[in-house]
């Protein structure tokens, strides 16, 4: 068996030295160690040896193994650096083509949309206030008026991070970006406790919803909260800014209206509305022929969330919106699967 494999190995090595080819390299592989050659079956015959043979024999055949497979790596990169060396003194290269441009990154719809929004918030004067994404209990409902149990919560679907031993104030992905309201009411009530200074905010983050992907929901989500606090704050003032923005954001010839709706933080809540700027307001398939798109959601604030932040109801009011900049794109470019938006495929992104 010994003399078989030292047979084996010089053979091998010999018809190797004339291998010039990648194709004539292969078929010397699989014939000399594929699984039907020689080499192989001197391996398959190994348990018909006697308990004395059988290391002798198989320590000789890893080696001669090792051997081939070396000899193998080294012959494919003497024939790789033929082959280039030869296409190099051959080939004809015209170094007056064109170079292959770079490839440019961009930045994500989503955040386009995002920056597009501050922008307009910024130019009618509101400040940019960030706010956490994990969140207490406490914030993200009961001091926005969710109390434990109240069935407006069935609304929002949670992420719990950590319920156990919490009572009733356990932690959160938040599900809106509402708690930033009372960040930001307590953090600008603490600058003069007598007399809070008023707030003009918007509120940008990610929210998170324990929800079923479909084509309309998403677990993950931007929203842009908007928040006006001061004396004499009416819902004139809501209204008339929040027009402003789309017009801003639509064009000046935009229509809209306000739906009367519900809101926990608000009293009272609006739906605001913008003409479809896709059929005028004639009725399509993305308005489903109303001729009208939802945008956002609004209210002035609930005296309670006001008290809970820090600010006198009696004395204070204001009014607060809350718009997801991933509707308005799927609403202007007529995006029918909002699972586009995290999918990752270039072929979706790079149209942005």
């Amino acid at each position: 068996m010994l003399d078989k494999l030292n047979e084996i190995e010089k053979t091998a090595l010999e018809t190797l030295n004339v291998v010039k080819d990648q194709a004539a390299l292969d078929s010397w592989r699989v014939a000399n160690v594929g699984r039907s050659s020689p080499l192989m079956q001197v391996f398959a015959e190994l348990g018909k040896l006697s308990k004395e043979e059988r290391p002798v024999v198989g320590a000789a055949a890893n080696r001669v193994k090792v051997a081939l497979e070396s000899a193998l790596t080294e012959r494919a990169e003497v024939i790789k650096a033929a082959a280039l060396a030869k296409s190099l003194e051959e080939d004809a290269l015209d170094v007056t083509l064109p170079g292959r441009s770079v490839h440019l990154g961009r930045l994500h719809p989503s955040t386009q949309q995002l920056r597009r929004v501050l922008d307009i918030l910024a130019d009618m004067g509101f400040q940019v206030y960030t706010s956490r994404e994990v969140e207490t209990d406490e914030i993200n409902f009961q001091l926005l008026n969710f109390p434990p149990n109240h069935p407006a919560r069935d609304m929002q679907d949670t992420f719990f991070v950590e319920a156990e031993g919490r009572g009733d104030n356990p932690i959160l992905l938040r599900t809106h970006t509402s708690p930033g309201q009372i960040h930001a009411m307590r953090e600008y009530a603490a600058m003069n406790p007598e007399s809070p200074p008023p707030i003009r905010i918007a509120l940008p983050g990610m929210c998170f919803r324990y929800e079923q992907i479909t084509a309309r929901s998403e677990i993950q989500f931007n929203q842009v909260e908007g928040l006006v606090v001061g004396e004499n704050i009416t819902l004139a003032d809501l209204k008339g800014t929040l027009i402003d923005f789309a017009r801003r954001m639509f064009g000046q010839n935009v229509r809209t209206r306000f739906r009367a709706s519900y809101f926990p933080f608000t009293e009272p809540s609006a739906e605001m509305d913008v003409e479809c700027f896709v059929c005028g307001g004639k009725g399509c398939a993305v308005c489903k022929d109303s001729g009208w798109l939802e945008i956002l959601g609004c209210g002035m604030v609930h005296p309670v969330v006001l008290q809970n932040g820090g600010y006198d109801p009696t004395r204070y009011s204001g009014f607060a919106w809350g718009m997801g900049p991933e509707r308005q794109l799927m609403l202007r470019y007529k995006i029918d699967d909002i699972r586009y938006f995290w999918g990752n495929d270039l072929r979706f992104l790079e149209q942005f």
